[in-house]
């Protein structure tokens, strides 16, 4: 983990899928195809909260076009 890690900022995958209104299995996904960023500790995954929303509110406003194939992949919402 970074040294910047605040638990206040971090979140787990289950508690960013909750946040967001995903399954845990959704965030994990998202962060394997590199649309989420996260950092694993030990046996677990964590996110920036503000990233996670970030997406989720992305992928609102997308609304039904988020599932279209010519849609760029990714929303650029995550930190580098």
């Amino acid at each position: 983990m970074p040294d910047d890690f605040n638990p206040t900022e971090w979140i787990t995958t289950a508690e960013a899928a909750e946040l967001a209104g995903y399954t845990p299995s959704y965030i994990r996904k998202a962060i394997g195809r590199g649309v989420l960023k996260a950092k694993k500790r030990g046996r677990d995954w964590f996110l920036k909260k503000a990233d996670v929303l970030a997406y989720a509110k992305k992928m609102e406003q997308l609304g039904s076009q988020k599932h279209s194939p010519w849609r760029a992949e990714g929303c650029g919402c995550a930190s580098k």
